[in-house]
Formats: C-alpha cells, sequence, structure tokens
C-alpha cells in the first residue's frame, strides 16, 4: 500500500511535466548546408510614413530650393550643400508629399529607390546631377503575445528580419510555440495578410516574410501546455497540490499506524 501511493505520487508530478518541443529557432531543414537567403526589396511606402529626404547636386545654390531643412554644422554627411540636412516629408492620408518646387507626388506603395529614381528623374530639369537620398524615420514593428517585451518598437535600421523583430521585444518566452508566429501585414485595398512563420525551420531565410515591413505585427502563439493551462480551471495546478499533500500526509497515517 505504501509503495502504491508513492508510486501514484511519482505519475502525479509526471503528468504535469510535459517535456518542451521547438524550443530551438532552425533547428530543423536544410540546416546543415547552405541556404538561400530571401532577396530584401526595400520597403513600402505608407501613408503617416516620416521620410527623410535630402537632395545634392554640383551647384549649392540651385539645390537650396529643394531641401527644407538646413542645419549649422559644416561636417555633415551625403553633401548638398554645407550645412545641408535632410527634410522630414510625412506621407498624407491620399499617399501624397508635398516637395517643394515640384509640388503634391504620389509615393505611397513606392520603394525608396523607386522614389528616389522618381525625383532625380524631375529635378533633371532644374539641376545637373542630382542626387537624392530617401530613408525612414520611424521603422516601426509591434511583436504581441509570447515574448519578453511585447508592444511597438522602432528600429534604427529599416532591413529588418523576423529574428531582428523578436530581439527588439526581448527573444520569445520559454511559453511560445516557435512553430506558430503569424505575421499580419496590411495591405492596400485589401484584407490584413496573415501569414504563419515556423522558425524552428532553418528554411524560414527562404521565405518573402523573412524581412518585414512598415508597421508589420508579429504575434507569437503559446504552447500547447499554456494553452491547456489557460483553457482548464485556475485551480487546476492547486488541486494537483492539495492532492498531493493529502497522499503524502496519508502515506504518513499509514506508516505510523502499521
Amino acid at each position: 500500500m505504501k509503495h502504491g501511493l508513492f508510486l501514484l505520487l511519482i505519475i502525479l508530478g509526471l503528468a504535469s511535466c510535459k517535456p518542451k518541443q521547438n524550443m530551438v529557432y532552425m533547428s530543423t531543414g536544410n540546416s546543415s548546408e547552405e541556404i538561400a537567403q530571401a532577396k530584401y526589396e526595400g520597403n513600402r511606402i505608407q501613408d503617416s510614413d516620416v521620410l527623410l529626404i535630402m537632395v545634392s547636386a554640383l551647384d549649392e545654390l540651385a539645390v537650396r530650393p529643394f531641401n527644407l531643412s538646413t542645419m549649422t554644422a559644416t561636417n555633415t554627411e551625403g553633401g548638398g550643400g554645407a550645412g545641408a540636412a535632410p527634410s522630414e516629408y510625412i506621407v498624407n492620408a491620399d499617399g501624397y508629399i508635398h516637395f517643394p518646387v515640384l509640388g503634391s507626388i504620389y509615393v505611397r506603395g513606392m520603394t525608396h529607390q523607386q522614389l528616389r529614381t522618381d525625383l532625380e528623374g524631375r529635378l533633371k530639369r532644374y539641376l545637373t546631377e542630382p542626387l537624392v537620398s530617401v530613408s525612414l524615420k520611424n521603422f516601426n514593428i509591434s511583436v504581441l503575445g509570447e515574448v519578453k517585451n511585447p508592444g511597438q518598437h522602432t528600429s534604427t535600421t529599416q532591413k529588418v528580419n523576423v529574428f531582428q523583430a523578436l530581439a527588439l521585444a526581448g527573444d520569445l518566452t520559454d511559453n511560445s510555440d516557435r512553430t506558430k508566429v503569424k505575421l499580419i501585414r496590411a495591405q492596400e485595398g485589401a484584407p490584413d495578410l496573415v501569414v504563419n512563420l515556423d522558425l524552428s525551420n532553418a528554411n524560414i531565410t527562404t521565405s518573402p516574410y523573412y524581412y518585414l515591413q512598415q508597421n508589420d505585427i508579429l504575434y507569437a502563439e503559446p504552447d500547447t501546455n499554456k494553452q491547456i493551462a489557460a483553457n482548464t480551471n485556475p485551480n487546476r495546478n492547486l488541486w494537483f497540490q492539495i492532492g498531493g499533500a493529502a497522499l503524502g500526509l496519508l502515506t504518513l497515517i499509514i506508516s505510523i499506524t502499521r
């Protein structure tokens, strides 16, 4: 009887502890061989983006009307005349920016390289060999679910892959399912795109969704253990503890009375 009760306690303990699976990133798939890398095609410009644009050319005086802001420092990057600095342009709800001299320009859906080429073509009417730099000031990603620091995060670089985004959020927790990380991406004129990413598979680097776009959302699902715990009696673990204590006490009483 005594040994049977001890065996029952051990079984109850083991039943409440299921081994974790899929804890390692890129642990399956073709991880031992060279894997093709997803091609980074640049970010598509969206409404409310804050674009940093600077125009430079050989004639410093001719360039000035095309740069909204200047700075007093003489050691600046990118040229455009001494004291030139990138100007901020907010993409309005209709997808336009208002550029000096050139007027309203529709930019929604363009990559930064496409906008750069477009502006340089327009500026050739006024400048000799114009050069334009375009960057994004507010690259935002939201990471939710089973991560250590959920919320919206701003990256200092525009080329961000899914692992870098998770790093901004402090990495996944031990309760996350690395095979079920959802990517939610807004699409113009269509429902939001929802894609499941399996981060345990090394071939994730070939996915067209490996690199993130502005305002993408990552949601890390909880693993099966946490889902079961959340969907069952919240006092489940407490009852296991009470039951174990009662069995232990019963074992002690039996051993004393024998």
